[in-house]
């Protein structure tokens, strides 16, 4: 960790994305991400591969300046043009968020990878942190669980199409109208809900421990096929590892077969936001006015207990 004054948020926290400062007015907000092919479709796997990059900047309330692409491309196996898809796919997103693709890199690579570095601009002061809740607040979810259980169907072949369009509709909507519908509300906290799944990325916004979150089952954003699928033991192996190292964290207070769930691993998932109880419901109808269908009350942060995260 730099003690340099200009970094205001590196790698010696969890943090979505590191900031950088330039001066008192602009702050640098630098991620990336890759993630292997979720859908079939070269075009929409770019599109649902720029959203998972380009959400950790909109976690952090920042607006998108450039992007760059990453790719690992196996050109053995697939021609030129499945190339060119992707990154059309990737650049339409991009666009969509009012950034620019700057370039990248591409590698040789005997399994399929996508993703973008991606820069962007906010001011210093007004920058969204994910383990700064208040007590009281309640928390939002902007978009369904179970992506990951669903994903590993989509790659069996195990969906119907009309679910297969419906979910990639969902992994490639973009977090950022939902990044600027919170900034006119009294949020404290704020993350994207990705690989940790909803628990890992709830653990980390109760700075680990300093605070507990307590989450209503009943009213998590579900999709009934991944309940359905799950039910079946169609669960990717990050789901696994989540739970195996955060069910000590967790009290259920409550029985349910969906359990797995909560520790599901995400791509592209929705921003988890903390805001203030009083203002919980405009946020939620304003998400829902932005396309956000699925968005909920979710939970509530809690002064700290036995542990961090609590399901009832």
């Amino acid at each position: 960790m730099s003690d340099d004054d200009r970094l205001v948020v590196g790698i010696g926290s969890s943090e979505d994305a590191a900031v950088y400062r330039l001066d008192d007015e602009r702050a640098l907000i630098q991620t990336l991400d890759v993630i292997t092919p979720v859908v079939d479709d070269p075009y929409l796997y770019g599109q649902i591969a720029a959203a998972n990059s380009l959400s950790d900047v909109f976690a952090m309330g920042a607006e998108v300046a450039t992007a760059m692409n990453i790719v690992g491309f196996d050109a053995c196996n697939h021609p030129q043009e499945v190339l060119g898809e992707i990154l059309a796919g990737g650049a339409e997103k991009v666009r969509e968020c009012g950034g620019l693709v700057v370039g990248g890199h591409t590698i040789e690579a005997p399994e399929m990878t996508y993703g973008l570095s991606v820069t962007g601009l906010a001011h210093p002061e007004r920058i969204y942190r994910n383990d700064t809740p208040r007590v009281g607040d309640l928390l939002i979810l902007g978009k369904p669980l179970g992506m990951g259980v669903l994903t590993t169907a989509i790659k069996a072949d195990m969906l119907e199409r009309n679910t297969v369009i419906r979910v990639a509709e969902i992994l490639a909507q973009l977090n950022y109208r939902a990044s600027l519908a919170m900034r006119s509300f009294d949020v404290s906290a704020c993350t994207d809900v990705t690989g940790f799944g909803l628990a890992g990325h709830a653990y980390e916004m109760s700075g680990k421990g300093r605070l507990s979150l307590r989450f209503e089952f009943d009213r998590l954003p579900i999709l009934p096929e991944a309940k359905d699928l799950a039910a079946m033991g169609i669960i990717p192996g990050g789901t696994y590892n989540n739970r195996s190292y955060l069910e000590s964290k967790t009290r259920w207070e409550i029985e349910t077969p969906d359990d797995i769930l909560f520790y599901d691993a995400q791509t592209s998932g929705g921003l988890l936001i903390a805001v203030a109880q009083k203002e919980a419901q405009a946020l939620l109808d304003r998400l829902r006015n932005e396309g956000y269908e699925y968005a909920a009350i979710v939970g509530e942060v809690l002064p700290a207990g036995e542990k961090a995260l609590i399901v009832g």
